[in-house]
């Protein structure tokens, strides 16, 4: 105890401080990789599945309700639900899925 109490008054606190810097910076990077990285994952993710949103394809709202894209704008897309008179504006951000049509990936087989 006497030897720990001379340290601490004689000012060799350098090696402590090192190691408390080393600490922060290992809790940094375990919350960047833990936390901050997924999450910009899954943005981009979510940006890219939106920017190939097309007319035709089939969606789930984040509502849950299943529709289908009938016009695209740049921050808005029109949605037909259900029967043809049902068609309603919403913003690109409330669409949680999209499903391709499957004329398409038939097409591609063929080929």
């Amino acid at each position: 105890m006497g030897i720990m109490l001379t340290n601490v008054l004689s000012g060799t606190t350098g090696g402590t401080t090192v190691i408390t810097v080393l600490y922060i910076v290992a809790i940094i990077a375990f919350l960047y990789f833990i936390m901050i990285r997924p999450q910009r994952k899954e943005q981009s993710r979510v940006r890219d599945m939106l920017a190939s949103l097309e007319v035709g394809d089939s969606v789930c709202t984040t509502g849950g309700f299943y529709g289908i894209v009938v016009d695209v704008e740049e921050d808005t897309v029109i949605v037909e639900f259900g029967n043809k008179n049902c068609r309603i504006p919403m913003k690109k951000e409330a669409i949680a899925q999209i499903e391709k049509p499957q004329e398409s990936t038939d097409t591609e087989k063929k080929k």
